[in-house]
């Protein structure tokens, strides 16, 4: 366990606070992402339709999980700082890569969706949420769904993580990664293109982090940092 209490930009890059520089991917990320959706670098973007969404009614109730995700991506960044400084380093080189991937093809091959309800089947306090969403975020750069790609992320976390090796705390995270990422079909946020896209760039990327390989140079280094006094 790392004593936070003592750190100080000056000991950012001694061996017990370097982890913390992985962390400056997401200003960086914000970036680039705020450029992409807002920098009106295209006008040209490809809409993301398959006969599947057609069969996906939309159903409210899902909004539900899909805000989740900013608390179960956040949860595990901070569980992580906190018990296991080892596998937050994993875990962050899986959301560079993963996040980095996205943004290329955001940029390289600009997408939408049309898929949004006109009109809101019903009217309650969950649909006048989504429509504040759907005002507020846009409709473009869907494909892959980055909602997909965090939820899995922290799910082969969770998966990974010694402190939570239990059959709730597994299940907890698979039903998690499994309900934010259809969900974000089922509230009209994505086309299960989009969804499959997400699926991919997480199974390619995965071997990267947790395969032999990385086990292997996982051996080499320490697996705990003794706290300064």
């Amino acid at each position: 366990m790392v004593d936070y209490r003592q750190f100080r930009l000056s000991k950012l890059n001694t061996p017990e606070f370097q982890h913390l520089r992985l962390l400056l991917f997401w200003p960086l990320f914000g970036i680039l992402f705020y450029m992409a959706e807002r920098g009106n670098l295209t006008s040209t973007y490809f809409p993301m339709h398959c006969a599947l969404d057609d069969k996906i009614p939309f159903c409210e109730w899902f909004l539900i999980p899909y805000l989740f995700w900013f608390v179960f991506l956040a949860g595990m960044h901070i569980y992580l700082l906190l018990f296991d400084v080892p596998l937050f380093e994993d875990f962050m080189r899986y959301i560079i890569i993963t996040y980095s991937a996205g943004l290329i093809i955001f940029f390289l091959f600009p997408t939408c969706q049309y898929l949004r309800p006109s009109v809101f089947p019903r009217d309650n306090l969950l649909t006048q949420m989504l429509g504040a969403f759907y005002s507020f975020d846009t409709s473009t750069n869907v494909c892959p769904s980055l909602h997909v790609v965090g939820s899995l992320a922290v799910t082969f976390a969770g998966w990974r993580c010694a402190k939570l090796q239990t059959p709730g705390w597994k299940f907890f995270f698979g039903a998690a990664g499994v309900l934010i990422s259809i969900s974000t079909v089922f509230v009209k946020q994505h086309s299960a293109i989009d969804l499959a896209a997400g699926l991919i760039i997480c199974v390619l990327a995965h071997p990267l982090i947790y395969g032999k390989l990385s086990e292997d140079t996982a051996r080499r280094r320490p697996v705990q940092r003794i706290t300064s006094r």
